[in-house]
Parts: structure tokens; sequence; C-alpha cells
């Protein structure tokens, strides 16, 4: 995780989808364009479904990682307007 400058961090492994979007949507609204956010999302839809529709929207998918939990962290870098 060190190699990335973290701006924000969203944990939304209680949301449902499609509702995780919406909010990772929101976040990303609120970054600087450049800027990093760290997503903690669930295994099964919200894996499969946030990182596609954050490239959708133009943003940069900069790493993948799953935790031991069963967990995932993204982190994406908020592309510009």
């Amino acid at each position: 995780m060190a190699d990335f400058n973290i701006n924000e961090t969203l944990d939304i492994t209680d949301v449902v989808c499609p509702a995780t979007f919406v909010k990772v949507k929101v976040a990303l609204e609120e970054l600087d364009e450049g800027q990093i956010l760290s997503i903690r999302l669930n295994d099964g839809e919200p894996v499969q479904n946030v990182p596609r529709s954050v490239k959708e929207e133009g943003h940069q998918i900069l790493r993948l990682t799953e935790n031991e939990d069963g967990t995932y962290n993204l982190i994406v870098r908020k592309a510009g307007e």
C-alpha cells in the first residue's frame, strides 16, 4: 500500500449492489483529478461490478488486492473531468 498516496478511503462492505457503485461514484466526485481512492469491497457482485463501472467512468484502476478476510481493496485514481 505504501507506494500509493491514498487521499480517501471508502468501506462499502456493508452496502449491497447497485448502491455500491453509487457510493464509489459520490466519493470520486469529491476528490480532485489525480487523487487516489482506496475502496474496501466484498467478493462476488461488488468486486465484479465496481471495478468495471469505475473503468467505464474513465477512472484508472491502480490495483485490486484480495484481503485475508475475503474482502478486496480497490485502488482508483480519479480521471480528469
